[in-house]
Formats: C-alpha cells, structure tokens, sequence
C-alpha cells in the first residue's frame, strides 16, 4: 500500500483528488490539508509515502513548502499553472499534473511512484541477498539501469552527477558526489578529487597528480592522494 495525503487549499480540488484516489486499490488515504503548515506537521510525525500538492496556497506555496522539508515523500505536484513545471523537476519531483487532471493523467503518475517504490525495496532486497552488480539511477524523468562495470568514471557538478559509461554513454542525476559514493561499493571505486569518482579497474597508471586510464587523465586532488595511495597502490605494490 501506498500511504498518500492531499494538500490543497481549494475543497472541491481535495474532493476531486479523492476521487481518483478511491479507483486506485493500492493507495491508502491518510490525511488531507488546506495549508501547507498544518501538512508539515502530520508529515513530522507520520510516515507517508506520497503528497498530492498544490502550488498556489496562502501562506506557504508548494514549491517552498517543498524546500522547506528535510525529509520528503515522493510528491506529485498538482496545480492550474503550468509555468512552474521547470522550478518544480529542480526539486526533484515524482510528475507535474495541469488541472482538470484527467484519470489517465493521474494514474500514470500514480504508477511512477508504485514503479519506484519497487525498484527500492527490490534493491534494499538484493543487498541482503547478493553483492550486487548494478544501481538504478533517476535520469531524464526514468530510473536507468547502470552496471557498476560500465561505468569509467563520475563527474560531480555542485547538486548533479555525470556518470561517464562505455559507448559514450552519459547519465545525469540530481546528486551530489558524496552521496553517490556513499552508495557505491568501496572495492571498485575510489573518490581521486572533489569532482571526481573512478572505476579503479580501470586504471593504467598513476602519476603526481594525474591518473590515466585508456580514454581519460582524470584529476588525483592532493586531500584524496594519500588515502588512495594506501588503499589501490600500496596493497598492490611488487618490490624487493
């Protein structure tokens, strides 16, 4: 089941909602709020996996009440302007639905929201079960399906990632690098930089303050140097 609330200041739009909600067995219903404020509350004490918001509110508007939550529910923005569809994806958001919303519409993004709630408890699954091998990432508005040894290199720019694949493959996600390589496994990747992450494997060989792989001279920044030094070099070193 996915725990859903609604925050809306309009009733008939909160009724509305309701409705679509009703014809969709996996949702359960679990509060709905004219104002942002009374929502944050019930958020900070109550698990819920996904918002229905509107953006036009008194007080707060959705797009702030969004910024101000430390920790978030999948959201599917709702609203009667479409000129806050670009602002709203910077933040991350599961769909952006134009009022009147018509069923389909609202079910598809319904179904975004069940496809990723999959894909997490089927990842946090194979962690118990196997090493794993690949991630999902969240890239162009579908989660993308990497394999970790496909991967050469990932490049952070402030709040984005580039993961640099093989075929000239690249994917964008809203991450910064310390995150993603909380995430990665620590045996095949080593942070080199404060931009950089690199697939150890494929290393060739490594001088002052560059490492060179068969495509790429990647940046080895001197707060990183020592410490992979001592974790890829030094374990690894042939001499008398």
């Amino acid at each position: 089941m996915i725990n859903y609330i609604i925050v809306d200041d309009e009733p008939l739009a909160r009724d509305g909602m309701s409705i679509n909600c009703d014809q969709v067995p996996y949702l359960n219903h679990k509060g709905s709020f004219s104002n942002a404020i009374e929502a944050s509350t019930f958020l900070s004490s109550e698990e819920t996996d996904l918002m229905f918001l509107d953006i036009e509110m008194p007080g707060l508007n959705g797009l702030d009440f969004i910024r101000s939550l430390k920790k978030r529910p999948h959201i599917i923005l709702c609203t009667a302007y479409p000129q806050y569809a670009l602002e709203s994806y910077e933040l991350d958001v599961i769909d952006y639905l134009v009022k009147p919303i018509k069923f389909e519409r609202f079910f598809s993004a319904v179904n975004k929201v069940k496809d990723y709630l999959l894909l997490s408890a089927a990842d946090t699954a194979e962690i118990d079960a196997y090493e794993k091998t690949f991630m999902y990432i969240k890239s162009d508005r579908q989660f993308k399906k990497v394999f970790y040894e496909d991967v050469l290199y990932i490049k952070g720019m402030k709040d984005y990632v580039v993961i640099h694949a093989k075929d000239n493959k690249k994917y964008m996600t809203s991450m910064n690098v310390k995150t993603i390589l909380a995430q990665l496994p620590t045996n095949l990747f080593a942070r080199t930089s404060k931009s950089y992450i690199i697939q150890v494997k494929n290393i060739i060989s490594i001088g002052t303050d560059t490492i060179f792989t068969a495509d790429h001279e990647l940046p080895l920044g001197p707060s990183y140097k020592v410490d992979f030094i001592e974790r890829f070099v030094k374990t690894n070193l042939v001499g008398r």
